[in-house]
C-alpha cells in the first residue's frame, strides 16, 4: 500500500480531526480560513471551531484574479499560469497563519479547498443546448498539498454536477448536519458576493430540505463602489444611507428571468454585474441617477430578491410562526441597511446572527468545506432531497502532498 494511503487510512480512523477549510468567495477580498476540529461523520458528525481569520489578498494579487473573473474572453496562457500561482499562494496563506497560531503543519490532517471560482454557467442560464452546467473553480490543490505537505482535497462543485446538480449552492449538506433543529423551522441565509438559503424545517428529513441562490448579495455594489468610489465595498451602508431608492431602477433590476426560475437554482457574477446595471439603467432611462442613489437601490434589489425568495419557499408570510427563524451569515450581515430591509421585508421572522448558534458567521462557508472534506473521507454518500443531485454523492478530489 501506497505511504500516503496509509496515512489517509490513519486520519479517517482517528477518533478526532483536525481540518483546515478554506474559501474564497466572489468579492475576493481575500482567504478565509477555518481549523475545525471534528469527529465522525454523517448524522454523528461533531465539529468545533479551533482557530478562524480572514487573509487579505494583497491589490497586484487581487487584480490578477480579477483578470481571469467571470469573463468569457480572457487570455488562455494567463489563466493557465494563474491556476497554479492561487494554490502555491493559498498554500503560503496557510503556513503563514498557522504560525500565528503556534500550530505546527503537521498538527493538521486535511485541508478542504474550494478554490476560487472564476466562472459559473449553470443550463439555465447558458443558451448551448449541446452542454450542461459547468463550474471551473482554480487554486490547484496539488500546489497546496505539496507546499504545505498536508492532504488537500478540493474542486468539490464538480460531482454535483455530474450527479445532475448546478455545482450550487453546496452549503445545504452542512447545513443539514450542523443546523438541523427539532423544534424551530430554520433559514440559513448566507449573504456573499451572490445570496444563498437553506430552509430546514423542523425535524426535517433528507427529503424536505431545499437551498437555493436568490441572486446577487453583495456582487454588483461591490463592483460599483470599486468603479465609483474607488473602495472594496460600502462600508457600514454609508453610501447606501446618503441615497433615495429610485422604484424604476429596481423594477428594471428585478425584471429578469431568473427570478421566475424554480427552485432549486443557481446564479453568479456572469449575469449580476455592473453591466446588468447598465442595461437596467438604459430600460428605466436612469442613466443620469447620483451615484449614492444607485447603491441604495441595489442595497434594496439585494434585499428585495432574497425575501421574495424565501416567501416563496416557506408560503405565506401570514402563516409563519414564531418557529421560523433566519440566521445571517456572510459578508453582507455587516451593511445595516441591508439588514433593516430583511427585517421589514420579513416581518414575522425572526432575523439573527449565525453566532446566535454558536458558530462565526464570517467563517461560515470555510467551515462547511471542512465538514465536506471530511464526509469525502470519512462520510458516506448523501443525496439532499431538494438539491437537485440524481442519486447521493461525495464530494472532492484528494491530492497528497508526495
Amino acid at each position: 500500500m501506497h505511504q500516503n494511503i496509509k496515512n489517509l487510512y490513519a486520519i479517517v480512523n482517528k477518533p478526532t480531526r483536525k481540518v483546515i477549510g478554506l474559501m474564497s468567495g466572489t468579492s475576493m477580498d481575500g482567504l478565509d480560513i477555518a481549523l475545525c476540529e471534528i469527529s465522525g461523520a454523517g448524522s454523528s458528525l461533531q465539529l468545533k471551531l479551533i482557530q478562524a481569520a480572514t487573509v487579505s489578498y494583497k491589490e497586484d494579487a487581487r487584480q490578477n484574479i480579477l483578470s481571469i473573473f467571470s469573463k468569457e474572453t480572457v487570455s488562455l496562457e494567463k489563466l493557465c499560469l494563474i491556476h497554479p500561482w492561487l494554490g502555491k499562494l493559498h498554500a503560503k496563506m496557510i503556513l503563514e497563519t498557522l504560525k500565528s497560531w503556534g500550530i505546527s503543519p503537521t498538527e493538521i490532517d486535511l485541508i478542504a479547498s474550494h478554490g476560487q471560482t472564476i466562472y459559473h454557467a449553470p443550463k439555465s442560464l447558458h443558451p448551448n443546448d449541446s452542454f450542461g452546467s459547468a463550474t471551473l473553480q482554480i487554486g490547484e490543490a496539488d500546489h497546496i498539498a505539496v507546499d504545505t505537505g498536508i492532504i488537500t482535497v478540493s474542486d468539490f462543485r464538480q460531482k454535483h454536477i455530474a450527479a445532475g446538480g448546478e455545482g450550487a449552492p453546496l452549503s445545504v449538506y452542512g447545513d443539514y448536519m450542523l443546523f438541523a433543529s427539532k423544534t424551530e423551522n430554520r433559514i440559513l441565509l448566507n449573504i456573499g458576493g451572490i445570496s444563498n438559503f437553506t430552509y430546514l424545517p423542523a425535524g426535517s428529513n433528507l427529503n424536505t430540505i431545499l437551498s437555493s441562490d436568490t441572486g446577487p448579495g453583495n456582487t454588483i455594489m461591490d463592483a460599483y463602489m470599486r468603479a465609483h468610489f474607488n473602495q472594496a465595498y460600502d462600508k457600514d451602508a454609508a453610501i447606501a444611507k446618503k441615497g433615495v431608492v429610485h422604484q424604476e431602477l429596481l423594477n428594471a433590476l428585478k425584471a429578469n428571468a431568473f427570478f421566475s426560475l424554480p427552485f432549486p437554482k443557481t446564479v453568479g457574477p456572469e449575469l449580476f454585474n455592473l453591466e446588468y446595471l447598465k442595461q437596467a439603467q438604459i430600460q428605466s432611462n436612469t442613466t443620469n441617477l447620483a451615484k449614492e442613489v444607485i447603491v441604495a437601490t441595489l442595497n434594496l434589489f439585494t434585499a428585495e430578491t432574497i425575501a421574495e425568495a424565501i416567501m416563496q419557499v416557506i408560503g405565506n408570510l401570514q402563516d409563519v410562526s414564531s418557529m421560523n427563524v433566519l440566521y445571517i451569515s456572510g459578508g453582507g450581515m455587516h451593511n445595516p441597511i441591508l439588514l433593516a430591509h430583511l427585517s421589514n421585508l420579513l416581518a414575522g421572522i425572526k432575523v439573527l446572527s449565525l453566532d446566535e448558534l454558536g458558530f462565526n458567521p464570517d467563517a461560515k462557508e470555510a467551515i462547511l468545506f471542512a465538514l465536506l472534506a471530511n464526509e469525502a473521507v470519512a462520510g458516506e454518500a448523501m443525496q439532499i432531497g431538494g438539491n437537485a443531485t440524481k442519486k447521493p454523492i461525495t464530494m472532492g478530489k484528494i491530492s497528497f502532498p508526495d
